[in-house]
């Protein structure tokens, strides 16, 4: 990928522990090369529990903002001057601008899995979710798809049963509901759900964790479909058997590039056209494999 370099371009990362694995630079650049904006988009590796010594450096060598991935989401959250409703709600912020001397820290994944969706034409309103996971990834989930989703039910499942209610009963308005992660229990709540989001680990590349059984799959109703948050592989074991069984399954790459769209607005303050960029970004993906 080329990029112009020149006196006036801003400078933009994405920093996690590890990082130099993200997509975020192809996905980045590809919008702003597509768009014909002044900024350049780096990758940049900040160990755990430094993030305010990052934020310093960052503010010194003049960035515009940057991107936050694991493990520095949280540790950010008391670092800001201001933070978004979803950061607030999350607690934690993968987002951060740096303007007239501010730190401004914003929460794309809601909004990006919620744009996801609907580019896939999944709707949520009025429907019954099933969320497999209670962590990190379900934090973002699930609050958003009873916030702006308005699904009518969220299940939350997870092998810690306390930690699904906790998370329940910190962002629920009473459609949130814990539950257990054991197969029954699963093919139970399969039976229920017009949706079905994996927010766990399980079936990633470079894990060894996968669902012991796929066949609470069996119990979904007909139309309902199964999103994995994982984007590596393209097609986890997951949904591969979800598709089998003539249901429509999704990755998390749309997720992943919706998140960056409006991550991209907070940076430069303009509304962009998801879009109108997706066709080039998907483009840039498949090739660089």
């Amino acid at each position: 990928m080329q990029v112009e370099l020149k006196n006036t371009t801003k400078k933009l990362c994405v920093i996690g522990d590890p990082v130099l694995h993200s997509k975020s630079p192809v996905i980045q650049n590809t919008m702003i090369r597509t768009l014909g904006l002044d900024y350049l988009y780096l990758c940049q590796p900040v160990a755990r529990g430094t993030c305010r010594e990052w934020l310093e450096c960052a503010e010194f060598a003049g960035y515009a903002g940057f991107n936050a991935t694991m493990p520095h989401k949280q540790e950010l959250v008391p670092l800001m001057d201001a933070l978004d409703e979803d950061a607030r709600m999350y607690g934690a912020v993968n987002t951060v601008v740096l303007r007239d001397g501010k730190r401004y820290g914003y929460n794309t994944d809601g909004r990006g899995f919620l744009a996801a969706l609907g580019q896939a034409g999944v709707a949520t309103e009025g429907r019954t979710v099933l969320v497999l996971g209670a962590g990190g990834a379900a934090k973002a989930v699930a609050p958003k798809l009873c916030q702006a989703g308005r699904a009518e039910r969220v299940i939350v499942a997870n092998r810690t049963v306390e930690k699904a209610e906790a998370l329940c009963a910190a962002h629920g308005d009473g459609r949130m509901v814990p539950a257990a992660f054991d197969q029954e229990t699963l093919s139970r709540l399969a039976s229920e759900a017009d949706l079905v989001v994996n927010c766990t680990n399980l079936g990633m590349t470079g894990t060894a964790g996968q669902f012991e059984s796929f066949g609470f799959l069996d119990a979904l109703k007909d139309g309902a479909a199964v999103c994995d948050l994982i984007y590596a592989p393209a097609e986890t074991e997951l949904l591969r058997q979800a598709r089998l069984r003539g249901h429509l399954g999704l990755n998390g790459l749309g997720m992943l590039i919706w998140q960056a769209v409006f991550a991209l607005e907070h940076f430069t303050g303009e509304s962009i056209d998801g879009g109108a960029v997706l066709p080039a970004v998907e483009a840039a993906l498949a090739a660089c494999g």
